[in-house]
């Protein structure tokens, strides 16, 4: 399967509009205008971005932590941290890329200290056993009747999400949930662009099969979870 580049959208993805393109660059201005307002000591500026990306970043550590108190923690904490370290922001990527790199370490640093185990390092490469797996693995995010079903879809997809191991889910949640870009992942997370995709390539085999195991009515979550994880396992 020939790997979509950085500009080329994924499977199921539609590329982006001139309109969106447009948006998005205004954007990155409006975000580095409020930087520098907030470098020259002007809080209502700081509260202006906080008030722009907590939604976000509120629902996005919900997706690692399952638990509102534990998200709402990392929000804040988050926010201090880019309060705190905005001169150490250089301006090579864009800031809301830099604001959920630091978002996404929080989460996987409460989860570390909450569960007391090794997680896998999200910087650790996933190494193949020589084999490949030839079938096109389908951006499960732009499926409309997943997108738009109703409350029980959107529950199992939750579900499924926090069940997947920690390095499969932190790239799930950024590439399909989220719409950063491979390259972009690989700034946050300090990984190649292959990296991320060969992460992503088995995070959503293992969301394949758990849904596939949902709908057969087969096995239950943590059975399907657990299934996908022995077939996949490297």
């Amino acid at each position: 399967m020939t790997e979509p580049t950085r500009d080329e959208p994924a499977p199921g993805r539609h590329k982006r509009t001139p309109d969106e393109i447009a948006r998005a660059d205004a954007n990155k201005e409006e975000d580095l205008g409020l930087i520098d307002r907030i470098r020259a000591g002007d809080f209502a500026a700081f509260e202006t971005v906080v008030r722009k990306y907590e939604a976000r970043i509120f629902n996005h550590c919900m997706k690692f932590l399952n638990n509102q108190e534990d998200a709402e923690d990392v929000l804040q904490e988050s926010f201090l941290q880019v309060y705190r370290s905005l001169d150490s922001f250089r301006g090579e990527s864009a800031f809301s890329t830099w604001l959920f790199k630091i978002a996404t370490n929080g989460c996987l640093m409460k989860i570390r200290k909450k569960k007391k185990v090794d997680l896998v390092s999200i910087d650790k490469p996933i190494e193949f056993d020589g084999s490949s797996l030839q079938r096109e693995i389908v951006d499960w995010s732009q499926n409309p009747s997943l997108q738009h079903g109703n409350d029980e879809m959107r529950r199992v997809l939750d579900r499924i999400i926090a069940e997947l191991p920690e390095d499969k889910r932190v790239v799930l949640v950024l590439k399909d949930v989220e719409g950063f870009s491979n390259q972009e992942i690989g700034d946050m997370l300090g990984m190649s662009v292959a990296a991320v995709k060969s992460r992503l390539h088995r995070a959503r085999l293992s969301m394949r099969d758990s849904l596939t195991c949902y709908f057969n009515g087969t096995l239950d979550m943590r059975t399907a979870r657990d299934a996908a994880e022995e077939r996949h396992r490297p």
